[in-house]
């Protein structure tokens, strides 16, 4: 695929990036329902808000156009009461919602902000388990607290590895290093496969299960834990400068590569026994796509390196070619089977993980700055 099959790409999500911006109000955007493609809208960006930032981050970065980072700004400020909200998911919103804007375009008001996020989640670190917990406003509402985390928020080594080498507090690179590499003991199974989620004792830090919120059961690898898995160790080895996280990486994208289907774009739940007759996600095969994009940077070993950039941009090729709908939106998401909730739909993480993969490919951002 040359370059300007990205462009076409890009510019079909550059036009729903505005009439997006230009229609949903009330919250941030969550998902959108196939048939006519309407947002449905968190109130306080849930654990999302921050990738609707970030796609506008990303726009103002690679256009120019002031107007991206204004907007993306005024939605910023939107994210400023949850800094200290009781959830680890805050890496995730102010990483992409406020860190990407300071990084990307040099806005001192997202380096502000991110900074107090990274502060604020490494105040809830536990030393015993050597993680920060998901904490009790989690997503997870079944099981949350001080016992328990997930893969999913391994990229909080991210922000406070950024905010690290901002604010020269290394005690912030310590945390988000131990935070990334304790997950390996949760998650990462032998053979490179991802259980979700994990119990741990907080006195002792003791873990006392694995198990999965989302997966179809807890042996079963669900594709987004997967996905988070790569991505995050990637992030994590990249910003606290830990290059030993990287081998997790490459050991769940190997297994990625292994299993994923002839077509690039992951089932669900790699274990449904409904397969093929059950439902993609796109959006793990996208967040996949953008954490191999960065092993492609970071891996030892030209070989290597190659493999991983061959590997992202099938999968972002075929997302383009056969789920990328013509007004910009990347469809056939499967938010969470076991409830039936948004199982064939537009969501905005792994709309925002596409754009940013389709920028890489196209040469407009380097994969390691984002």
């Amino acid at each position: 695929m040359d370059g300007s099959r990205w462009d076409e790409a890009i510019a079909r999500m550059r036009a729903r990036i505005d009439r997006t911006a230009a229609t949903v109000r009330g919250g941030f955007p969550h998902y959108a329902e196939p048939a006519a493609g309407l947002w449905t809208v968190t109130p306080h960006g849930d654990w999302t808000g921050g990738y609707w930032n970030g796609m506008l981050w990303l726009t103002a970065a690679a256009t120019g156009d002031d107007r991206y980072a204004r907007l993306a700004g005024e939605w910023m400020e939107r994210l400023r009461p949850r800094i200290d909200s009781q959830t680890s998911a805050r890496g995730l919103l102010f990483y992409y919602g406020a860190a990407l804007g300071a990084i990307l375009t040099g806005n001192s008001v997202a380096r502000e902000l991110g900074i107090a996020a990274a502060r604020s989640l490494a105040a809830g670190y536990n030393p015993q388990a050597e993680v920060i917990p998901m904490g009790a406003e989690f997503e997870e509402v079944h099981s949350v607290g001080l016992g328990e985390s997930e893969v999913d928020v391994v990229q909080i080594a991210a922000l406070l590895g950024w905010a690290a080498r901002e604010t020269g507090e290394a005690r912030l690179r310590e945390i988000g290093a131990r935070h990334a590499r304790r997950h390996i003991e949760f998650c990462l199974r032998a053979d490179g496969s991802i259980c979700q989620s994990a119990s741990f004792d907080p006195a002792t830090g003791k873990m006392t299960r694995r198990y999965t919120h989302k997966g179809i059961s807890d042996s079963s690898t669900w594709a987004r834990a997967q996905a988070w898995g790569i991505l995050g160790w990637a992030l994590a080895a990249h910003w606290t400068g830990d290059m030993t996280l990287l081998e997790p990486a490459e050991r769940a994208a190997h297994w990625w590569n292994a299993h994923v289907p002839p077509d690039r774009v992951a089932y669900w739940d790699f274990d449904d026994p409904a397969i093929p007759h059950t439902n993609r996600d796109t959006s793990a095969t996208a967040i996949a796509a953008a954490g191999m994009l960065k092993l492609a940077e970071l891996a030892t070993g030209e070989v290597r390196r190659y493999a991983f950039r061959q590997a992202a941009e099938s999968a972002v090729g075929a997302l383009v070619e056969n789920f990328l709908g013509k007004e910009g939106g990347l469809w056939q998401g499967c938010y969470n089977k076991r409830i039936e909730l948004a199982t064939a739909h537009e969501l905005i993480w792994g709309t925002y993980y596409l754009y940013e993969s389709l920028h890489v490919l196209a040469g407009k951002i380097d994969a390691i700055k984002v």
